[in-house]
């Protein structure tokens, strides 16, 4: 039985029809470029994330660069994120010029820690490279805003880290890249649930392909509850400019293009029961590798209390990871590992000054992690192959 990590042919043939006439709309139409189904589908996405304002962009690290821009980050400021996350998150930092500063992750959640923020403001840790204590950076308003990301489809700590911005005075961004969909309540300063992207200053939305909602190429979005921050999106997005020629900034060609609203709307309307099966199918990893007494070479993050996890990856944490996942190949088992070398290891960061051991939560995790197939069209069948090669394995090695 083969069994990829993602088979995104199985949930087009599900929706094949509804697809190709909504794109055949657009073609009829020859509108292209920020026009009814842009807008639409930037009304949803508002909806869905309870929100005044969606607005669309060309990609998810588009959504990331534009919405820092958009909160005044600029060359020379400093912003505080994880090293455990896909590249676009530091990526976007850097490319406005600004520094990233790489703080570690909660050991059971694998998002941002609260507490490695508090420490680094308060001045009881600094992360190398960066020169001057964190008290005269804050005074020098260099530290200008907190970047959580909502890693793998849980979202971070976000009662405590806002809690972390208004008494610093930073501006919060969430990447929700991998997290549309997934809400939370019960936490530090969260009465009622909240979806991802609405609690901070900002959200930045991926529609890569590969996530819960998926376009067919890149698109991205900014949802947002300050009118002021969606102005500046808006014209951001079309080369700095409000009236046609005539440019306050410049900005960037960053717009979501009609095809992917097209396609995009038709898949949004099917989010909420896709998000439920690959809930669904992590409770049936959960609950075969308790049963088959893997839990000691097989442990997932935890699931944070209150929390409302989409499961855009389903990751363990595994012995002998490399080794697990050549025998996961060799029997037809897709896997991948999010992932394989923290961002403050990445060679295009060395000038930071970061070295082994700074983060040692995040390098722990980068060698043990595996994505093991979640996708909503997962056959149980096939969730119970996936566990049951995974048994063999470590019954061999045991043996």
């Amino acid at each position: 039985m083969n069994i990829p990590l993602l088979d995104l042919k199985r949930q087009y043939y599900g929706i094949q029809k509804e697809i190709m006439e909504s794109v055949r709309e657009v073609f009829e139409s020859q509108s292209f470029i920020l026009g009814k189904r842009g807008q639409d589908l930037e009304k949803k996405v508002a909806d869905c994330c309870e929100v005044p304002w969606a607005l669309g962009v060309a990609s998810g690290t588009d959504a990331l660069l534009i919405s820092l821009r958009a909160l005044g980050v600029g060359p020379g400021d400093a912003v505080l994120t994880t090293p455990f996350t896909f590249f676009a998150t530091a990526g976007a930092i850097h490319n406005l010029g600004a520094i990233p500063i790489f703080l570690d992750i909660d050991p059971l959640t694998f998002n941002l820690c609260p507490e490695r923020i508090t420490e680094f403001l308060e001045g009881r840790s600094l992360a190398p490279g960066h020169a001057g204590q964190p008290a005269s950076l804050l005074k020098s308003g260099r530290v200008r805003a907190l970047l959580p990301v909502h890693l793998y489809g849980q979202m971070a700590a976000m009662g405590e880290i806002l809690q972390i911005g208004e008494r610093y005075g930073l501006k919060v961004l969430e990447d929700a890249a991998q997290s549309i969909g997934s809400s939370q309540t019960g936490g530090v300063g969260l009465l009622q649930s909240r979806p991802a992207g609405s609690l901070g200053d900002a959200g930045a939305i991926s529609f890569f392909p590969s996530k819960n909602l998926g376009g067919a190429g890149d698109g991205g979005m900014i949802v947002t509850r300050r009118e002021d921050l969606a102005e500046s999106v808006r014209m951001l997005r079309v080369h700095g400019s409000r009236v046609k020629y005539i440019h306050d900034q410049v900005g960037w060609n960053s717009r979501l293009d009609e095809i992917q609203a097209a396609v995009l709307l038709v898949k949004l309307s099917h989010l909420p029961r896709w998000n439920q099966a690959r809930r669904d199918n992590a409770a049936l990893y959960l609950r075969l590798l308790e049963e088959w007494d893997l839990t000691e070479y097989c442990r997932p993050p935890a699931v944070a209390s209150g929390n409302y996890h989409i499961y855009n990856q389903f990751v363990v944490r595994v012995r002998r990871r490399d080794e697990l996942r050549q025998f996961l190949s060799d029997h037809g088992v897709g896997s991948d590992i999010y992932y394989p070398i923290p961002l403050h290891l990445q060679k295009c960061f060395s000038h930071l000054g970061y070295a082994a051991g700074d983060c040692p939560v995040s390098e722990e995790a980068s060698r043990e992690v595996l994505a093991l197939p979640v996708f909503p069209e997962l056959t149980p069948e096939e969730i119970r192959t996936v566990v049951g090669w995974i048994r063999e394995f470590y019954q061999g090695q045991s043996g």
